[in-house]
């Protein structure tokens, strides 16, 4: 990890934030970065990159004012994860809908190839990369 790196990361984040990329558009250059891995906390608003040297980067994006209901619906989760896939639905308006199925936070394993969800309860969503399946 370098300070080149941690600035793709950053823009890369915002440009994500911002709804101007697909999902596997941000997984692409996480890989080009280094990053193997990233865990984002929806409770807390931040976001960390761990990377295959051993590195960490963590940003703060602040937390969304969303209400994350106990009940984790694995089904309005996986609906806003196919929409992602398609590339119907950016990331603001994914982190709104997968708040409201009941999900906490994610980690991403790149490396791994999929992507786990956590409900309150500890409840877990497992979902391979689409070209993993």
């Amino acid at each position: 990890m370098n300070d080149a790196a941690i600035l793709a990361i950053e823009t890369l984040a915002k440009d994500s934030y911002a709804g101007k990329l697909s999902f596997g558009q941000v997984v692409c250059s996480l890989v080009d970065a280094g990053v193997a891995s990233y865990f984002v906390d929806y409770r807390t608003g931040v976001t960390t990159y761990y990377f295959e040297d051993g590195g960490v980067c963590t940003l703060d994006f602040g937390k969304k004012e969303y209400l994350i209901p106990a009940v984790f619906d694995a089904q309005s989760l996986v609906a806003a994860i196919r929409g992602a896939q398609r590339d119907e639905v950016r990331y603001p308006e994914f982190v709104r809908l997968s708040m409201t199925a009941g999900c906490v936070g994610y980690i991403v394993w790149i490396t791994g190839r999929h992507v786990s969800y956590f409900g309150h309860a500890g409840e877990v969503h497992v979902e391979q990369f689409p070209s993993a399946k």
